[in-house]
């Protein structure tokens, strides 16, 4: 079966003045257009083709590839807006509408928009909606706390951002766990940390317990030998600035620091931290931040 929005893998059966046509092992048909054709091609050749309706409403084969299939969710740029809705460029010749009954709020041209693509059943072509929440269910949820995943953030709210997990559930991540830049649209590995009895699912871009202090000791180091040897961050350090600096919490840091000055790998000082370049016998730090 030949499935519109997908790629497909196709046999060329045979050519015509307008090019060729590619089969499945059910007898069913669609048409390679001309300009999709390489010179290599021959009949009885196996490809990948992407099937879609073309302007004129007839099924079509593409071997380039769009940004996104049906079931996607996607970031995309509004190419142009009219009385029935928007166009979207989705990496084909034929931009991917969206009704406004489709849109959460009204798109505007120049635009980008996290969408779902879908076929519409009523016309039998691939749209695209804005309206998330119609698309996505939580209610057979197959994730793990701590397990790692792919976020596609959609939605910003008081509490946080609202992202899509592994193309399949949504969860939340609340502004006072985000120690980085964030915007709608960013595609990012994150975690799941809480799974509540409702399925609403938190998340965190960072794992959690010592394996997350670990890393963050990793981050604090970069940060020293990348400043010749000294960062400027320490107990008075405000949460905010160790935030945008380092994006970790400072409870995270003083921890990271904790380890690396009992590895003998930095000496804390009331200005900052110093990089340890060589072991002396009986140098310590003037004084420790306090245990977070």
């Amino acid at each position: 079966m030949i499935e519109i929005g997908k790629t497909n893998n196709l046999s060329i059966l045979r050519k015509t003045d307008v090019g060729f046509f590619l089969g499945d092992n059910e007898h069913n048909e669609v048409l390679l257009p001309e300009s999709f054709i390489k010179a290599d091609f021959k009949v009885g050749d196996q490809l990948d083709a992407f099937v879609y309706m073309d302007a004129e409403n007839r099924l079509i084969a593409s071997t380039a590839r769009p940004y996104a299939q049906i079931g996607d969710f996607a970031y995309l740029r509004v190419t142009s807006t009219t009385e029935f809705g928007a166009f979207m460029d989705w990496g084909l010749e034929k931009d991917l509408f969206v009704s406004y009954s489709e849109q959460k709020f009204k798109m505007e041209q120049d635009e980008f928009y996290v969408v779902h693509i879908y076929l519409d059943t009523k016309t039998n072509r691939i749209a695209a909606s804005s309206r998330i929440d119609h698309f996505i269910t939580n209610e057979n949820l197959s994730l793990e706390v701590g397990e790692e995943v792919e976020l596609l953030v959609y939605e910003e709210s008081p509490l946080g951002f609202s992202a899509i997990i592994d193309n399949a559930f949504k969860g939340l991540i609340y502004h006072n766990d985000i120690y980085q830049e964030v915007f709608v649209g960013d595609e990012l590995k994150g975690y799941i940390k809480t799974i509540r009895p409702d399925n609403l699912v938190d998340l965190s871009f960072q794992k959690s317990g010592f394996k997350n202090v670990l890393e963050s000791t990793e981050v604090v180091m970069e940060a020293i030998e990348k400043n010749k040897g000294f960062l400027n961050l320490h107990d008075k350090s405000t949460p905010q600035e160790i935030s945008i600096r380092l994006s970790m919490s400072k409870a995270t840091f003083k921890k990271a620091i904790g380890i690396l000055y009992r590895h003998k790998k930095i000496l804390i000082k009331p200005d900052g931290v110093y990089l340890v370049k060589e072991e002396l016998p009986g140098e310590t730090s003037e004084t420790e931040l306090h245990r977070a």
